[in-house]
């Protein structure tokens, strides 16, 4: 494989866990609008990293996609009013890790979550000095295959890889056309990767060794 010249990391599951939080951040939005829902750590796991409307799809069944929306959209205003003190477990490795790969990579944050959700993650990380740009699905509401492509393009990027931890992930880095490396730490599982790492300090063990 190519030595890239940059790594456009996916963020829940593969930088950090933050789950908790996020079910929080849905309990708190059914108690606003005294739902009978309790949405639970188990319950979230199997659909982080799915868009906002395949999200609500799943979790609001019973609403329409305009009001299932409406509500994704107040639990992600919650959700960016309690990260900043409930935060996340960043994963080990990671904070370290990040800043040496930005000695010779370029390194970005794409994810399929709301816009302004990569910026508290990045503070809470203190990462946020060594990372070049991020992009968020909120922004555009376009996939990950297409947001990979606004970023080359935007940085002039010719070999970029995309590091995630689901086969979703996987699935939308080929569309991309691009490598994709698997982390098996995460939430999800794919047979489908260039390379796969079991812990954030062998990822970066080996990129710095390139």
């Amino acid at each position: 494989m190519v030595k890239p010249d940059s790594l456009i990391f996916d963020m829940d599951g593969t930088l950090w866990d933050a789950v908790d939080t996020y079910a929080e951040s849905w309990n708190l939005i059914f108690q606003k609008h005294d739902m009978k829902r309790n949405i639970k750590r188990d319950d979230l796991l199997h659909v982080i990293g799915l868009d906002g409307k395949r999200l609500t799809q799943v979790l609001l069944p019973e609403f329409d996609e305009k009001r299932g929306m409406e509500i994704y959209y107040e639990v992600n205003q919650v959700r960016r009013e309690i990260l900043p003190t409930s935060g996340g477990m960043v994963y080990k490795g990671v904070t370290e890790g990040i800043k040496q790969l930005s000695t010779r990579y370029k390194v970005f944050v794409l994810s399929n979550c709301a816009v302004g959700i990569i910026p508290l993650f990045l503070n809470w990380a203190a990462i946020a000095d060594y990372v070049t740009d991020v992009m968020a699905y909120g922004t555009n509401q376009m996939p990950k295959n297409y947001n990979m492509h606004l970023l080359m393009d935007k940085h002039g990027l010719k070999s970029p890889v995309y590091i995630g931890d689901t086969n979703g992930d996987a699935e939308q880095t080929r569309i991309a056309g691009l490598p994709f490396i698997f982390v098996s730490y995460g939430f999800g599982n794919t047979d489908d990767y260039d390379q796969k790492f079991d812990d954030f300090e062998s990822l970066s063990q080996y990129y710095m060794s390139l």
